[in-house]
């Protein structure tokens, strides 16, 4: 059965860089699934449960935190890993994506290779 990564920005320049960041696991059968704003993520991640989502906080229609605790209470999605990416480095916004379920954050601009690293581990490729 194949993986999916959800990449969830509402910034287009965001999305290619993680998508091109991540294209080299469709190799390894992992499918990238992209969303633009809130709740067409929410909407993905409850019908495609996704095995990793790289989720934006400040985007349209719905934030970050708010899409992450939809998830955390729903049963079929609530062990999808959610890394968190913020232009903020606060920590009061870390303690509100700790607060929300959130797996792990990262603040932008990220590292490409700390990306590919993290998704190799969650994924367990």
């Amino acid at each position: 059965m194949s993986k999916k990564i959800l990449i969830v920005d509402d910034e287009p320049h965001i999305r290619m860089l993680l998508e091109q960041t991540l294209e080299d696991l469709e190799d390894q059968d992992v499918e990238l699934i992209t969303a633009t704003n809130g709740e067409d993520a929410l909407e993905l991640i409850q019908s495609e449960i996704p095995d990793l989502v790289f989720l934006d906080v400040m985007m349209p229609k719905m934030n970050g935190f708010d899409v992450c605790e939809a998830v955390r209470k729903e049963v079929e999605t609530q062990n999808v890993y959610i890394i968190m990416l913020t232009a903020k480095g606060q920590e009061f916004d870390k303690q509100k994506g700790s607060n929300a379920g959130a797996n792990l954050y990262m603040t932008k601009p990220f590292d490409p290779d700390e990306v590919m690293e993290k998704a190799i581990q969650v994924l367990g490729l």
